[in-house]
């Protein structure tokens, strides 16, 4: 059993059509699982008053918004002051996700890295953590995190980790956090398992990703957030632990960056 055993979904996207029919009943399953908060996405901020109502509706529900980058060419440039506004609501818990992503939208490299830098100020000027999407571009996302940490700190989650061992390292080094998808559960991850094991614990957070990327033995089915306890017990193999340790662990490591969700009244 593991209702007794919290841990939190940092990363998911209620909004998307996948929930609409029984949205109540995806928060309700992912209670029972013991997953006692949730992170909802925003993508495209258009989007974000719907975003925001779910949180509002939700107790165990909070949210961030960004654009997203494989939408930065689509929509309009965000500004660090909207970002800034957006989250002086009570439950917006950080700023994201953001960042680059080459495989499926390398045409927009320019527009991405010009976004991803308004992200950044916002991230700072709020004290808010950044949400990291990062896909076939870890040089450039390395070189930008890097350089733009020097100028002036921040916190940073890179979301659904699953590049390679240098953006790891360089993450880790400015003191970031690598967070465990669905994907470090598939049986051909080894090498991305291995990636977060050489990773320190204090720097671990899980997600679902949901509706995508269910883990094992759910793989092929819309993921939600139940299914983060699911991807935690691997990880746990990966530690050497317990789930009830790696759980408590990720709870802590949740509450060190997304400061504003641990000081909020935990839903009963």
């Amino acid at each position: 059993m593991t209702d007794q055993i919290e841990i939190t979904d940092s990363h998911c996207h209620l909004d998307f059509p996948d929930f609409a029919e029984e949205l109540p009943q995806v928060i309700d399953r992912a209670l029972a699982a013991g997953v006692t908060r949730m992170v909802t996405i925003c993508t495209r901020l258009k989007n974000e008053p719907a975003v925001r109502a779910i949180a509002e509706a939700h107790a165990p529900v909070y949210y961030a918004a960004a654009t997203h980058p494989m939408s930065a060419a689509e929509e309009p440039l965000a500004r660090v002051e909207d970002l800034t506004a957006l989250a002086r609501h009570p439950k917006f818990v950080g700023i994201g996700e953001t960042g680059l992503d080459y495989h499926y939208t390398a045409e927009s490299k320019a527009i991405q890295r010009e976004s991803l830098l308004i992200h950044i100020e916002a991230a700072r000027q709020t004290g808010l953590p950044l949400i990291i999407h990062a896909r076939d571009a870890d040089e450039d996302m390395a070189r930008i995190l890097s350089a733009e940490h020097r100028a002036g700190a921040f916190g940073c989650v890179m979301h659904c980790f699953s590049s390679g061992p240098a953006l790891a390292e360089a993450a880790l080094d400015l003191g970031f956090y690598l967070s465990m998808s669905g994907i470090a559960a598939f049986p051909r991850s080894q090498e991305l398992r291995d990636i977060f094991a050489r990773a320190p614990l204090e720097r671990i957070l899980v997600e679902t990703d949901a509706p995508y990327l269910a883990p094992p033995p759910h793989r092929g089915r819309r993921n939600e957030p139940a299914f983060v306890v699911n991807t935690a017990r691997v990880g746990a193999e990966v530690f050497g632990l317990d789930y009830a340790d790696f759980a408590a662990r990720t709870q802590a490591n949740f509450d060190r960056l997304f400061t504003r969700a641990a000081a909020a009244p935990q839903a009963g």
